[in-house]
């Protein structure tokens, strides 16, 4: 194990709640809102109903919110077990905490004996019921709307992206890439406006897909804040737009916050040349793209055939 995920895993309860909060407020987002369509929000619930209160309120929704459940109930094994559950294998554990209340005997003011009562943070493994099969019908509340399928859908573009071979999931209401697990993880089509805008998205990710190891290798463990990031997001940025041109797609939606400008401002103030080396890159990227999913490359003549919009 490296030193990196010893400390990680060494970590207080605390420590591993405050690091998830400032991550998610660096990237701008605002991790106690729930954005959820067509469910009821509530704060999240015991197995036995009874809602969690403070700082567990925020943290079990950031982790409903990041894994796309859409159950408020949480429960450890056992409980899951004695509601005649079972958590699915492979499922990960998130943490709710508590405060543990003991006496400690202590040396008074006049020398002599004394206790007081001291509080330890704890944590304790739970799991979302969404993580969980068996569970009374309770524990899947239904949704109030009826998921709504944005207009836009186009059959060509589903078998170009389809013939990339990117592994794909859909959950949550975050669009990223995850080198480790060589994984685009994508928002359900139901939360976004167009299907324009879906795909859009898939092809950012997908641009980010294509700097994996196993084919344009480059450099993706970077940390969120530094050029080397910053540089990848325009990488992306510029690919996704090549791609965009080819295939008819909006690029001006992505939302990248101020962060992201001035992070690009400051890599561009800098290096001169970075704009260059990130534009090559990029057209890597959108051919790969194009190439894996069965566009071929347009010469450079005004009479050369292209992607026809209307296949």
């Amino acid at each position: 194990m490296s030193g990196s995920r010893r400390s990680a895993a060494a970590r207080s309860p605390a420590q591993r709640i405050t690091a998830t909060i400032i991550a998610k407020l660096e990237q701008g987002t605002r991790p106690w809102i729930r954005p959820w369509r067509g469910l009821q929000v509530t704060r999240p619930l015991r197995a036995c109903g009874t809602p969690y209160r403070g700082m567990n309120t925020f943290w079990l929704w950031l982790m409903a919110d990041a894994a796309g459940y859409g159950s408020p109930y949480w429960m450890t094994y056992r409980q899951c077990q004695a509601l005649g559950g079972q958590v699915r294998k492979g499922e990960t554990s998130t943490i709710a905490i508590f405060y543990k209340a003991y006496r400690k005997e202590v040396e008074g003011p006049g020398g002599e004996n004394d206790t007081e009562t001291r509080r330890v943070l704890k944590a304790y493994a739970v799991f979302n019921a969404d993580q969980c099969d068996g569970l009374p019908s309770l524990y899947h509340p239904e949704h109030l709307l009826a998921p709504v399928e944005p207009e836009g859908r186009l059959e060509r573009l589903d078998r170009f992206f389809a013939a990339i071979g990117a592994t794909v999931r859909h959950h949550g209401c975050e669009a990223y890439y995850e080198p480790r697990f060589d994984r685009i993880t994508m928002p359900p089509t139901g939360l976004f406006d167009t299907y324009d805008h879906y795909y859009a998205t898939l092809a950012h990710e997908l641009s980010h897909w294509t700097g994996h190891a196993s084919r344009l290798d480059r450099d993706l463990k970077n940390r969120f804040g530094s050029a080397a990031y910053a540089a990848e997001e325009l990488v992306a940025e510029l690919s996704s737009a090549i791609l965009g041109a080819e295939l008819g797609l909006p690029v001006a939606h992505l939302d990248h916050h101020a962060s992201y400008i001035a992070s690009w401002l400051e890599l561009l103030k800098s290096d001169d040349r970075a704009i260059l080396t990130a534009a090559a890159k990029a057209e890597e990227a959108a051919s790969l793209l194009m190439r894996l999913g069965g566009i071929e490359e347009r010469p450079s003549s005004d009479e050369a055939g292209r992607f026809d919009a209307a296949a």
